[in-house]
């Protein structure tokens, strides 16, 4: 969900685990930024699996974000859901707070594409 070219995990082997610091890499304007954020939820069961982090310090915004694949068993389809709370933490974000929302519904569309990609088939997309 987070591998798309211009997004991606900077440490991709980190598991997703409570307490688990998410660095988030993001090319935009020309510039590469480091997010990093905390993982404060998870779910892994046999129908759903997802986590929820929350910003630090270390962030150009303020917030939480959750990210939830499920399976319906009956019907077979798959849904993601992307959810986002923020709003700009630094002064910079303050600053481009157009360009910033910009950004964060690039990423809900085409994280929902690279999810529909990975599943092979149609996904129900829920939230941006």
């Amino acid at each position: 969900m987070f591998d798309l070219g211009w997004a991606r995990v900077a440490n991709s082997a980190a598991e997703i685990q409570l307490g688990q610091l998410v660095a988030v890499e993001v090319h935009a304007l020309g510039l590469w930024t480091l997010n990093i954020s905390r993982i404060v939820d998870d779910a892994d069961e046999s129908h759903r699996f997802g986590f929820v982090y929350a910003t630090t310090a270390l962030h150009v915004e303020e917030g939480e974000e959750r990210f939830l694949l499920t399976l319906d068993p009956d019907s077979g389809d798959v849904r993601y859901k992307l959810e986002a709370v923020s709003r700009p933490h630094s002064k910079l974000a303050w600053m481009g707070y157009p360009a910033t929302r910009a950004f964060q519904h690039r990423f809900a569309r085409d994280s929902h594409r690279r999810v529909q990609r990975a599943v092979g088939g149609e996904i129900v997309a829920v939230g941006s």
